[in-house]
């Protein structure tokens, strides 16, 4: 019942798809990675600067502090936060009170925490952390896709297909190449997106390390920083900020995933597409409906779904990553409520994903549709003929063609009596040219297939 009272088809209706991404993105996992924060900048501190001597027992249950967080830990912060009205300093108290419960030495030390922080150290780099594992997560899911796409493409790379542009007959292709295509697009961007920062600050309330620097003068701030965020975050480090993180990471994530719902999107276009023209047909499931009205109905939702959803994941995306490098001189909190729905995004991408590799994963091809469609467009030789009739100098070659084929068909006969009447094409040309057939007039379009799995796979 709880789904059934979701606002939200993320926690509601969808919620089978987007569980993956709870520990990272929900109220919980931004709680959890401030926790991770506050934790790991404690034990550098201590560590690294040597403000403190920590045992291995101490460390033992600091990491379990990590480790074992839990919901009641979260509702215990929750339930902190609102006397403080403070959800940073919240999580400091919880600390506190696990420090206290720990060794007399984590207990002495408790002061240690959140020392020299301002809040926004800690949740810009809580947001660094769950973006660099939402982003491990959406590259997990779309490899499978792209390795779905890719072995559909080979397994089809030699099957014949008439192409469409501006939706009307076009010069041959095949139905592997076309996938193929869209194979490299998704592995194109998927190498974009993970190779794409995730930055992190660590330099007080204004980014000028002051407070830092009014209680150890002597200490390289800039390069503590540095050091604590590439070797205890693994990400790169800001030292030009306010006090919030500029986020262009973020917009470059962002739009990079937005592109890649573009990508996804069409691909699940043309899928639809060449459903409605018959080309694939759909694996029935027992039980299911169609319609319900309309028996015999097999639709290709799931591609339908998928559209929506990365539409709403690409609309967020854009919003969230433009709005992001916007923020009134040093800080306001627009920033602080517009974050807080990066799990959104993430969400509806996983929906998105999900529903087209559930689609892929269910159509079958129907080669009798693609041969029927090539045999009655006979008038897509034109473009052969007329390109050797080029190459031999025949008078109008473009424009003969064109008044034999445009806008009607012809039969094999009609073409072959006027390539017979062509005058400068030798006669072994024209024999070539009568045995060519719209299914074998695919051009480059299997090697090409051939060139992909020899440079990608």
């Amino acid at each position: 019942m709880n789904q059934v009272l979701s606002i939200s088809v993320l926690d509601g209706r969808y919620k089978r798809h987007t569980s993956v991404l709870s520990d990272i993105f929900s109220e919980f996992g931004l709680i959890k990675h401030r926790i991770e924060i506050e934790i790991k900048w404690f034990i550098f501190l201590m560590e690294e600067l040597e403000f403190g001597n920590l045992s291995d027992e101490d460390r033992l249950y600091l990491n379990k502090i990590i480790e074992n967080f839990s919901a009641d830990d979260a509702q215990k912060i929750k339930d902190i936060e609102k006397v403080t009205n403070h959800d940073v300093k919240a999580c400091e108290y919880f600390l506190k009170e696990k420090f206290d419960n720990g060794s007399k030495n984590l207990s002495d030390l408790k002061e240690w925490i959140h020392f020299a922080c301002t809040s926004e150290d800690i949740n810009n780099t809580s947001y660094c952390l769950m973006i660099k594992r939402g982003r491990e997560k959406a590259l997990e899911l779309f490899n499978q896709i792209l390795d779905l796409v890719e072995n559909l493409g080979i397994k089809f790379k030699s099957e014949p297909m008439m192409s469409r542009t501006h939706g009307q007959p076009a010069t041959p292709t095949t139905m592997g190449k076309e996938l193929i295509n869209f194979a490299w697009r998704i592995r194109e961007e998927l190498e974009t997106l993970k190779n794409l920062p995730v930055q992190g600050k660590m330099n007080g309330a204004t980014g000028n390390f002051n407070a830092h620097i009014s209680a150890f003068p002597d200490i390289d701030w800039a390069k503590a920083s540095e050091n604590f965020i590439k070797k205890y975050l693994g990400a790169e480090p800001l030292f030009y900020t306010t006090q919030i993180n500029p986020y262009s990471y973020i917009a470059k994530n962002l739009h990079s995933i937005s592109r890649l719902c573009s990508i996804s999107i069409d691909l699940a276009r043309d899928m639809w597409g060449y459903i409605s023209l018959g080309y694939f047909k759909q694996k029935i499931k027992e039980g299911e409906v169609g319609s319900s009205t309309m028996p015999h109905k097999v639709n290709p939702i799931d591609f339908e779904n998928s559209e929506g959803n990365f539409g709403l994941c690409s609309a967020m995306a854009e919003h969230i990553g433009s709005k992001l490098l916007i923020s009134r001189f040093q800080r306001d909190l627009s920033d602080s409520t517009v974050l807080r729905n990066i799990g959104a995004v993430f969400g509806y991408l996983f929906i998105g994903g999900n529903s087209i590799l559930k689609g892929l994963s269910k159509v079958e091809l129907n080669s009798e549709a693609l041969k029927k469609d090539l045999e009655e467009n006979l008038e897509l030789l034109a473009e052969p003929v007329q390109t050797v009739m080029r190459a031999f100098g025949e008078k109008d070659p473009y424009e003969k063609m064109k008044k034999l084929t445009r806008g009607h068909r012809i039969t094999r006969k009609e073409l072959d009596t006027f390539i017979d009447s062509l005058e400068n094409l030798p006669q072994n040309e024209k024999e070539r040219l009568k045995k060519l057939t719209p299914q074998t007039y695919t051009g480059a379009a299997e090697t090409l297939v051939d060139k992909y799995i020899k440079t990608y796979l």
